[in-house]
């Protein structure tokens, strides 16, 4: 891949760049719509991303082109860096820069050829690996002394101040420290994480159900506003801040939607914080349960899941047992299923979910075998 973005810089603008740098996307094992609620959460970084190409120039103009769609350019100024309506991917390159200059105010523009292989809309965090990648690339360029956390952060204020999404710390997070071939627990609140093994001789499967992931920014902003408003009648900061019996003493109290995505939340916390110690212990039937549990509430108290991704699940979980588990992964309402399966069980599944998603929806799923990759930040020992 990276030399396919280099020939594509050089066949652009007629010269060699400075850096080459990529960003992984990421799957969430278990622990969704946890994050913005300074929970815990269990992403891995997978072998799909973003490549950037890119060459530092003397100016303050920043010339980008995003190869994978329609190998569109966009041009502007670091002084006058406003948002885009027109070509709104590249407010993830404009936010990013406006996030980088209160930091560092001192940067100057560059020339960038960016494409990657993370499936569009299918929950696992291009915006993320975008940003994580045009953070390293600028960290590179000019020297910056930033770190993965900083970097998580930087691309969270530029997704939630200039993008417009109030995501949590998690995509971020993950695509820069991602340790390879392991998950990692984060708690969205101190930063803090633990690597995680996937245990021996099991595989990372993700299934697109190729649903159109419809009302996600909108659906999206109002969980959030939902689960805040459940954590200013404990008067508490977060969500992470209620234990399950207090909800349950509050249960009348409380408007009946509020206490179901509430009940979601405090649970995925402990399902989360259960999964790290499976994987620590090879519990991997104990992990079924738990991702099991997870897709259900996701379904009944959350209400994001959709009729495909509730059939995918379930196939899933009702072919691997206690040998695996299955569960929605990311925003919702469409997108993705992740899986962890036995790797020699892998095609099989493959083909009979096929053919039974086939027949019942008239709809072909795509699937994802991935590796579990080091995130752009991550040094390696």
């Amino acid at each position: 891949m990276n030399n396919k973005v280099q020939d594509l810089f050089e066949a652009r603008f007629q010269r060699m760049p400075d850096v080459i740098c990529h960003a992984p996307g990421r799957v969430n094992i278990i622990g969704d719509h946890t994050d913005y609620n300074d929970g815990f959460v269990l992403p891995a970084a997978i072998n799909f991303g973003t490549d950037i190409a890119a060459r530092k120039r003397e100016d303050n103009e920043v010339k980008v082109v995003a190869y994978d769609i329609n190998e569109e350019l966009v041009i502007f100024s670091l002084n006058n860096n406003e948002f885009d309506a027109q070509h709104s991917w590249s407010n993830y390159v404009r936010g990013v820069l406006k996030m980088l200059l209160v930091e560092f105010p001192k940067i100057n523009g560059a020339e960038l050829m960016v494409t990657g292989n993370v499936p569009q809309g299918a929950g696992l965090s291009s915006s993320a690996s975008f940003e994580i990648a045009i953070i390293k690339v600028f960290s590179e360029l000019y020297e910056l002394p930033i770190d993965g956390v900083k970097a998580a952060l930087i691309g969270q204020a530029a997704e939630n101040n200039f993008v417009g999404c109030s995501c949590g710390i998690m995509d971020q997070l993950i695509s820069a420290m991602g340790k390879e071939n392991h998950a990692m627990l984060l708690d969205c609140r101190s930063l803090t994480f633990k690597d995680a093994p996937l245990p021996t001789g099991m595989a990372v499967l993700i299934v697109n159900s190729n649903v159109k992931r419809g009302l996600v920014d909108s659906e999206y902003n109002l969980r959030h506003e939902q689960c805040e408003s459940v954590a200013k009648h404990f008067k508490r900061k977060a969500l992470r801040d209620v234990s399950f019996t207090e909800l349950e003493e509050q249960k009348i109290a409380l408007d009946s939607t509020l206490y179901h995505r509430a009940r979601h939340v405090i649970t995925e916390n402990n399902r989360t914080q259960e999964a790290l110690k499976c994987l620590l212990n090879s519990d991997v039937a104990r992990l079924s349960i738990l991702m099991a549990e997870s897709h259900q509430s996701l379904k009944d108290d959350f209400e994001v899941t959709t009729p495909e991704m509730d059939f995918l699940a379930d196939i899933l979980n009702e072919k691997l047992g206690s040998e695996g588990g299955a569960r929605m992964t990311g925003g919702g309402f469409g997108g993705c299923v992740v899986a962890i399966v036995p790797e020699q069980r892998a095609d099989e599944l493959i083909k009979d979910v096929t053919k039974a998603y086939q027949d019942e929806y008239k709809l072909s799923a795509s699937f994802y075998s991935c590796t579990l990759t080091s995130g752009a930040f991550r040094k390696q020992f």
